[in-house]
Parts: C-alpha cells; structure tokens; sequence
C-alpha cells in the first residue's frame, strides 16, 4: 500500500468588510514530498489584521524554502517561523501606527511525519475516518476556564469573553507555541487547519464526518457553505486548509500478453 496527499485550502470573506485571514499550502523549492499548510487569523481593527496576517505567510514560506531535515528540527522550523512573523508584526506596528496581531497554525509535511504547531485560537484538527484523534487547545481565556472546570463546554460557545487570547503573534509578550508531531501515519488520517470563523460553527463529530466522506475540495466547499448559513450575516472571515491522506492499493505490473510462466522442476 502507498499513500497519496489529497488537499486543498479555501476561504471566504463572510459578512466583515475586508478579508483579514490568510491561508496557503506551500511547496518547498527543492525537496520532494515537503510542505507547509498555513491559516493566520488577523486581528487589530481595519486594515491591521490583514496586516499581521499578511506577514505570516511570506514568513512562513521563506523558512520552509530555507528547511534542510538533516540540518535543523521541524520542531525549529516551525517555532522559528512563528517567531519570526511575530517580529515581523511588532515592527509593522510601528510604522503603521496600527495594532495588529494574529493567530497562527502550521502543518509540516515531510515523507513518513507531519509535525504541526499553533498560537492563538487559529485550530489544528485530526481525524482518522470520521473520528477525532486530537485537537489542539486553544490560547484563549475561555479555553482556560475550561480546562480549569470554571465553565461548561456549552457556556464556552457563548461566552462574553470568547474572543480574547491569553498569547498571539505580534503582541507585546513573547507568544507561546505548542508543537506536536506524528510519525504514526497511515491511509485514512485527516488534518483541517482553520480560523475559528469556521470552527466555531461545528461540533467535532460533524468535522469529521464531512471531512471523511468527501474529497478535500469538496468537504471545504461544505464546511463554508455551512459556515456561512449559521453565520446568519454576521459571519468573521472564515480559512481553512484539508489535508486527507488517502491509502492507494499498489498495482502489480501485468506479465506481457501470451506470457505463460514455466512450471518448477
């Protein structure tokens, strides 16, 4: 059995006046079989966010150009792409007069690994089939009333204070970063990266349905369209990446036409 990379990236502005995510799946210039799914999440008033996210992207892609395996962790990789865009942000502060920050979420893809990291409340999901491996935990204040038993799942999805982040790129402390990696890959895996304009929208169960069931371009169509319904015109900007490893049955070459193997002795 060998394993084929089924993926696609989508987005949509949803009923803000400008689009301030960024999304991108991203090859590197000379090795085979490497790349780098990315979403930022803008924030910072108009103009800042597309601002702090536009810096993510680049930043991002000039590292993984950049990324030798045998000469640095993707663990490094990551972070350092992370931090990077996160000086990159402060600095346009200045110059713009601007506020921006923005969350971020990265996937390395290397042959036989996948090694993810994020900051903010931008989400790295994992499915096998159509059910939840793991999921990253978000930087935020309600996620940490969670984890901490304060509130309910429930009353997280309605809290006041749903949309502050306790760590993000290009603000005043150093962000925080959690990195993870799996070499335990195997047909039927699936990764979504996305902004909580989408992720705020579905429950696990229904994620990964629609994530197993359809090719990546098919499920991302889905999953906006069904962002955008219950978004009911006050919908954020929505991204999002789909990345489906698909096992493939290795076909055996057929012997030529009028071959007839000889009998053992």
């Amino acid at each position: 059995m060998s394993v084929a990379i089924d993926a696609c990236a989508a987005q949509h502005q949803g009923d803000r006046k400008e689009q301030q995510d960024r999304v991108a799946i991203l090859g590197h210039a000379r090795l085979k079989g490497v790349a780098l799914a990315v979403v930022a999440d803008g924030m910072g008033g108009h103009t800042g966010g597309a601002l702090a996210a536009e810096q993510v992207i680049p930043t991002a892609k000039n590292n993984l150009n950049h990324f030798a395996p045998k000469e640095e962790t993707p663990q490094f990789m990551l972070e350092n792409s992370m931090r990077e865009a996160h000086t990159m942000i402060k600095a346009a502060r200045y110059i713009n007069e601007k506020d921006p920050h923005s969350t971020a979420v990265m996937l390395l893809l290397q042959p036989g690994k996948l090694t993810w990291g994020h900051c903010g409340d931008s989400r790295i999901y994992r499915f096998h089939g159509d059910q939840l491996v793991a999921r990253s935990i978000d930087h935020s204040y309600v996620e940490h009333l969670l984890s901490s038993g304060k509130i309910t799942a429930e009353q997280a999805l309605t809290h006041p204070n749903r949309n502050i982040l306790l760590t993000s790129l290009g603000g005043q402390d150093e962000p925080k970063f959690d990195i993870s990696e799996s070499y335990e890959l195997q047909g039927g895996d699936s990764f979504v990266l996305c902004s909580d304009g989408l992720w705020a929208y579905f429950d696990d169960a229904e994620m990964g349905g629609i994530v197993a069931a359809y090719s990546a371009r098919q499920a991302s169509e889905i999953l906006l369209e069904r962002a955008r319904e219950r978004g009911a015109g006050g919908g954020d900007n929505i991204s999002l990446a789909i990345i489906k490893l698909i096992e493939k049955e290795t076909v055996k070459p057929k012997p030529p036409a009028g071959f007839v193997p000889r009998a053992k002795a």
